[in-house]
């Protein structure tokens, strides 16, 4: 079997050497070249034809975003930004551009988790971007439609199909943030319901990821913090320092992972802890990702006789957790993207 072929990119010699000596360690890998700057990632791309590239954002001659940008619309390819902590708002906007994912730079002990990463992120088919203009990039997906982030919200009923304390959580990893940015923004300000997400992502990214969410949103949306009862008008997303749940009192409260767990924040956990919270007022919904988290927990909510959601495979970046919660007869409805926040409107009704 071909060893994935990696290009490393970043202006700062010893950053590359550190990447590079990392991969090489790693079976199934392969450094086919390095760039300094994001106008030699272009060059390299089209040269070299990577399988993925690691990607610095703060370059000179040309930046990491200007280069996701131009990559993905000449030869579109899977990227991984690798970003210190203090630029991560610009990572959000590196996944707004089409990179794959954002994650922290490695460290000397990371290169098995940087390497498991790649493995996973190599195999994705990605969309190619149109250039921007004046305004956002368009998407071009090969499968399944064009999807906007500020697409306007459908009209909804003022009042849900059912009556109730209703609560909406959001399952997601792999492809996730640019899911949940054509989604949450067609939610109304109005949305009777709060919504909590489990979002499979590196620790210190979540307030960059809220905060760029919440530019796209007429929701507010925040991380969650412990000791809150979420409420209407609010989108919490999950600190992936540690597990979000609902405790007693329905208050947000955090718990801490262990060693075993894979996953961070934990889906499952999660939706588990909604549906013992919120029985059948609770709807969950799985998004796009690789693996099986969220899987036990939107089980435990049709167990409890609340409603289930699942993006269809044309819309899916990945078709992973989604899948694996249709084929366990956890779903109720399998949707595409661009109809889940019309479903979720009709069924939990706007605020008079």
């Amino acid at each position: 079997m071909k060893p994935i072929r990696v290009l490393v990119v970043d202006d700062s010699g010893t950053a590359r050497a550190l990447i590079r000596a990392l991969l090489e360690s790693e079976p199934g890998l392969s450094v086919c070249g390095e760039a300094t700057n994001g106008r030699e990632a272009l060059e390299l791309t089209l040269q070299l034809k990577p399988d993925i590239i690691t990607l610095d954002l703060q370059m000179p001659v040309m930046d990491g975003l200007t280069a996701i940008e131009e990559i993905m619309a000449v030869r579109a390819t899977p990227i991984l930004v690798l970003s210190d902590l203090a630029d991560s708002h610009n990572a959000m906007s590196a996944v707004a551009r089409g990179a794959l994912e954002a994650t922290a730079k490695p460290g000397i002990d990371d290169g098995g988790a940087l390497a498991r990463r790649l493995r996973m992120l190599a195999g994705v088919p990605v969309i190619r971007h149109i250039r921007r203009q004046s305004g956002g990039a368009a998407l071009v997906s090969q499968a399944g439609p064009t999807l906007h982030p500020h697409a306007t919200p459908p009209p909804v009923p003022n009042g849900p199909d059912t009556q109730g304390e209703r609560l909406i959580a959001i399952a997601s990893s792999t492809g996730g943030p640019q899911a949940l940015a054509a989604l949450l923004p067609r939610l109304p300000a109005t949305l009777a319901a709060p919504v909590l997400i489990a979002q499979h992502l590196s620790v210190g990214f979540a307030e960059a990821m809220a905060g760029w969410l919440n530019d796209l949103c007429a929701l507010e949306v925040v991380v969650a913090q412990a000791g809150e009862i979420p409420r209407p008008g609010r989108i919490y997303l999950a600190d992936p320092a540690r597990h979000l749940v609902l405790s007693a009192g329905r208050r947000l409260h955090y718990v801490e992972p262990e060693a075993r767990d894979i996953y961070h924040p934990s889906c499952d956990r999660l939706l588990s802890s909604v549906a013992e919270r919120h029985g059948d007022q609770a709807l969950g919904v799985i998004l796009t990702g690789m693996g099986r988290d969220g899987v036990r927990g939107l089980l435990d909510i049709r167990a409890a006789g609340g409603q289930t959601l699942a993006q269809d495979e044309p819309s899916s970046l990945i078709f992973g957790m989604n899948r694996e919660a249709i084929h366990a007869g956890a779903i109720g409805r399998v949707l595409p993207l661009e109809e889940i926040a019309g479903a979720l409107c009709r069924l939990v009704g706007t605020a008079p």
